[in-house]
């Protein structure tokens, strides 16, 4: 059940993260890999900011910013298309 859990919140996050970013979804596949890698990364932030989440709703938050910061970052290093 938390696998489900996992996979349900990274596509959730990982469509958020990169709809915001770029405007829209990047695919479930890639989603799932950009929540999760998303998650891993807004927990260490909050962590670090001494920002509080939970339910449901703090997990898909949390993932989502975190997708955003990575997305960020790898444009930044010159990753992805350039308009």
């Amino acid at each position: 059940m938390d696998w489900i859990y996992i996979i349900l919140v990274g596509a959730l996050a990982g469509w958020i993260g990169s709809f915001l970013f770029k405007g829209s979804g990047s695919g479930l596949i890639w989603n799932v890999l950009l929540g999760v890698t998303g998650a891993i990364v807004g927990g260490w932030l909050f962590e670090k900011l001494d920002i509080q989440v939970s339910g449901f709703s703090g997990s898909v938050l949390t993932a989502a910013i975190g997708a955003f910061v990575v997305l960020w970052i790898y444009r930044l290093i010159g990753g992805g298309r350039r308009k």
